[in-house]
């Protein structure tokens, strides 16, 4: 176990998070573990803790912490997690974070932050445009089609997700905020959290989060 490599990527919605958690655990070898993934799988299976959650959400209620870090660490106890994971989605607020900083106490952790402004997550998700036919993305300022509202790749239709309005886009980033903020002042004060300009291009973001690691590993790593 003192062998685990253990990375928490945090970031808000529209910061390139899952993209560059996924990059980051191709190239370092680690599973992605996502806490999405974790409710999907154990509510298809029909297991136990599955079945736990769905009795809170069938009641409306949210799946409480505990149940959610047992999904957690049955996932991470399997073998393909012996060398380590990378957390995607966990934790999302403070009484999360202190209960995962218990259960992973001893443990190297890495805990990195993508920063990216409200108003160009606002910018990056508003103009955000997929097609009806392919699922291709374009972006109305960043690459917009050759044809507006018709896709390049295919010809199909575009469109604009409801959730990807901006005033939605603001309310879930507020949402974001008042549940995080805790969260990521805590990981401040303990002097674990790397903070990555996520306004650059997602090559560069990449290129800084390895460089962050490397860094952390030369020094020791961070627990």
């Amino acid at each position: 176990m003192s062998e685990q490599r253990i990375l928490i990527l945090l970031g808000p919605p529209g910061a390139g998070k899952g993209t560059q958690a996924s990059r980051l655990a191709a190239h370092l070898g680690l599973p992605h573990v996502a806490t999405g993934d974790l409710f999907r799988e154990n509510l298809s299976q029909g297991t136990a803790l599955g079945q736990r959650a769905k009795s809170f959400m069938e009641s409306g209620k949210l799946v409480p912490d505990e149940l959610v870090l047992e999904m957690l660490f049955d996932r991470v106890s399997r073998p393909d997690c012996a060398g380590g994971y990378l957390l995607d989605g966990f934790p999302r607020t403070l009484p999360q974070a202190e209960a995962l900083t218990e259960r992973l106490a001893g443990l190297s952790v890495s805990t990195l932050s993508l920063e990216v402004p409200d108003d160009q997550l606002v910018e990056r998700a508003s103009g955000r445009l997929l097609c009806k036919s392919c699922s291709n993305i374009h972006h109305a300022t960043f690459s917009p089609p050759r044809v507006a509202g018709v896709c390049d790749a295919c010809g199909g239709e575009l469109y604009r997700r409801k959730d990807d309005d901006p005033a939605v886009v603001r309310e879930r980033l507020a949402v974001f905020h008042e549940q995080t903020q805790p969260m990521i002042d805590y990981y401040a004060r303990q002097g674990s959290l790397e903070s990555i300009d996520g306004t650059q291009s997602p090559d560069d973001v990449f290129a800084s989060l390895l460089a962050r690691l490397d860094a952390g590993t030369s020094a020791g790593g961070r627990a």
